[in-house]
């Protein structure tokens, strides 16, 4: 069934790709305005103006919408909901990356709304710019909160039930090709699930133009265009882009997401650990979104390789230590194990085979409220701006705002947001002990600054990621050859929505990380797929 914010793919002369907008996570981007996040700034006002909480409320939405933590920005509306699909669906399918946002002058209605006009410009991967302004509006709760008075028209004024936008592409017959890391030529035809990196490669050069279209729900009738941009014209367009990309492993990537997603949403990265090129990038389905490097999700107990470095780093725990693991633990809020499972006296090794969540935010007290954060971002790159090659989402770790968000980051949940991609690379990280920028083009640039992990650190975390293959989640994987280490994740995403299902693995020079939305756990939805790969290519790449 396609999305209710937008169609399905179609080709017409002259070669027009109009891509629907599917029900995936969004394109994040840096917040713009962080200043807004506190105080009053611009919207500072005496006692007659509008209530202090209900901008404080507006600007807050906004930067969670700009910095693609879609959870918060929506549980900061009357309907979280409604609200996390829409604002996931508009971005993420319009290609949308790095969204900047900024709130003008608040205004009080008579009725006592309160109304934040801003300005949203929404960077559409490979074309250019789209600007508009739009309107969040506030109304006082029964408890004395504000909350956003969620509607489909703050997102885009001509949003509504009846109308959606659709992004249509225009792509010249002389784009340019790439070549993968053997210099043969990469098709869309050949390699489905490739087809997003491939039009974020080719379209950020020249040969490519566009439209965003309004267009009617019920019919599909282009009822108008919201922006039109120009092809661009004069670039070296018999010149083929240069990629990391290996098709050996591309290839068994795509058979192993075919064979084992059922038919729901997967992505998958595999890098090289030693340098961080990008050897597959799969995408299920194959059409829209660039889910593997520009998703956003919670990467769940995938995360626990992050946290783990944190309370090695300061000794703050041992692999040999006893760490509790009860069923339930309440901070703020009660958390449990994946189906309520329980280890009395357990070690903290074996809470990291079995992925016990207690037992991870019962050692919340034994890190700084900012250090997970300057962990992720100091060793591992997490949050630092990542030049791959294409556009791409490069993690956020924020600074937790109580003790129950805290607990949640312990287990890769809260406002922790990675992808594949990232995944892969903290993976790579923990097997090298070096941080590689991840790369899909040679040349890509790097500007991160990161330490080595030390070499303790590094042995104990490749110990536990090997026992989760031997004795832990991740035993779909223990017939494989060779010294492989895993870890499983199994990520929220709401009340009424099934888990995500998360992989990550090593083997030699390999990393992989694989998500499958709606998976429920990691061992048995992305562990299949990720063992499908490994089992295709025995070979490390040369």
């Amino acid at each position: 069934m396609p999305n209710p914010e937008h169609s399905t793919l179609h080709r017409r002369r002259p070669r027009v790709l109009r891509r629907s907008v599917v029900a995936v996570a969004v394109v994040a981007a840096a917040a713009t305005g962080g200043a807004y996040a506190i105080g009053l700034g611009p919207f500072a006002r005496g006692s007659d103006g509008p209530a202090p909480e209900a901008v404080a409320q507006a600007r807050a939405f906004l930067a969670d919408w700009a910095d693609g933590r879609l959870p918060s920005a929506a549980g900061r509306t009357t309907s979280p909901g409604p609200a996390q699909d829409v604002l996931k669906n508009f971005t993420a399918g319009l290609d949308i990356a790095r969204p900047a946002l900024t709130a003008s002058e608040a205004t009080t209605a008579a009725n006592g709304t309160v109304t934040v006009p801003f300005t949203a410009k929404m960077p559409i991967a490979g074309l250019g710019t789209w600007t508009y302004t739009s309107k969040v509006p506030l109304r006082r709760q029964d408890d004395g909160t504000w909350k956003v008075a969620w509607t489909l028209s703050l997102v885009h004024p001509h949003l509504s039930a009846t109308d959606k936008f659709r992004l249509e592409r225009e792509e010249a017959a002389d784009a340019p090709k790439a070549t993968d890391r053997a210099g043969a030529t990469l098709s869309g035809d050949e390699h489905p699930s490739l087809k997003p990196v491939l039009s974020a490669l080719t379209t950020a050069g020249q040969g490519s133009g566009g439209a965003v279209r309004l267009v009617s729900r019920a019919t599909g009738e282009i009822k108008g265009t919201e922006v039109t941009f120009t092809r661009k014209t004069g670039g070296p367009a018999d010149r083929p882009v240069a990629v990391t990309i290996d098709s050996a492993w591309q290839s068994a990537a795509e058979k192993a997401v075919a064979a084992k997603s059922g038919g729901r949403d997967v992505a998958l990265v595999a890098l090289r650990i030693d340098n961080g090129e990008i050897l597959a990038a799969a995408n299920s389905p194959a059409s829209g979104f660039n889910r593997a490097v520009s998703g956003t999700y919670a990467p769940g107990s995938t995360w626990k390789l992050v946290t783990s470095s944190a309370l090695l780093l300061k000794n703050a725990v041992e692999p040999g230590d006893v760490v509790d693991c009860p069923k339930y633990l309440t901070v703020g809020k009660r958390f449990q194990n994946v189906e309520t499972s329980e280890h009395r006296n357990a070690t903290f090794l074996k809470d990291f085979t079995e992925s016990c969540n207690t037992a991870f935010i019962s050692l919340r007290d034994r890190l700084g409220d900012k250090e997970l954060g300057d962990v992720a971002r100091t060793y591992f790159g997490v949050g630092q701006e990542w030049h791959i090659g294409i556009p791409s989402y490069d993690g956020s770790v924020p600074t937790p705002r109580d003790q129950t968000e805290k607990a949640a980051s312990m287990i890769g949940q809260g406002r922790v947001q990675a992808n594949p991609m990232i995944m892969a690379s903290v993976t790579a990280t923990v097997a090298s002990g070096t941080f590689h920028q991840p790369r899909i083009t040679p040349g890509a640039k790097d500007t991160t600054k990161t330490k080595p992990l030390p070499s303790r650190v590094v042995r104990q975390l490749r110990d536990m990621m090997r026992a989760t293959v031997t004795d832990g989640t991740a035993r779909v994987l223990a017939d494989l050859p060779g010294d492989v280490g895993a870890k499983t994740g199994t990520a929220e995403v709401s009340e009424d929505t099934p888990n995500n299902g998360w992989l990550v693995a090593r083997r030699g020079n390999v990393a992989v990380a694989c998500v499958v939305e709606k998976g429920v756990t990691g061992g048995s939805s992305a562990g299949p797929i990720v063992r499908g790969l490994l089992a295709a290519v025995p070979d490390d790449p040369s």
